[in-house]
């Protein structure tokens, strides 16, 4: 656990970092190139790589049933998140506020959190 604690926290603190120095870039050279801009607006995605990369590890050195664990409760955000983004999506047609994209994975992280607590519970 120490290990995907460093891990992940160094990955999420990369990535605070590339974050606040991409928005203040783009807000600085609003003017630069569409490949510019790019390369800067997608600059965060190289440290949530890191992310994605120390979850995975942390899932290959669980035993058995707390892997078991984690898989329900990533089936469950799964489902729950698409059962979630999709409904919105119709409401949107009746005249709910848009939600941008970028929300979608905060509501998958807190579904998994969710089917974590219910899988334990399962298993307790």
């Amino acid at each position: 656990m120490k290990t995907y604690l460093y891990e992940m926290g160094a990955a999420l603190a990369c990535y605070v970092v590339v974050l606040i120095a991409s928005v203040l870039a783009l807000a600085h050279y609003q003017d630069a190139s569409l490949i510019t801009r790019t390369a800067l607006t997608l600059s965060p995605v190289i440290p949530a790589a890191f992310i994605c990369w120390a979850v995975v590890r942390q899932l290959r050195r669980l035993d058995e049933m707390h892997l078991r664990i984690q898989f329900e409760a990533l089936g469950f955000a799964f489902a729950a998140s698409a059962l979630l983004t999709f409904s919105y999506g119709f409401m949107e047609n009746i005249g709910a506020p848009h939600i941008p994209w970028l929300w979608v994975w905060p509501v998958m992280g807190l579904m998994w959190i969710i089917g974590l607590r219910l899988a334990r519970r399962r298993y307790q």
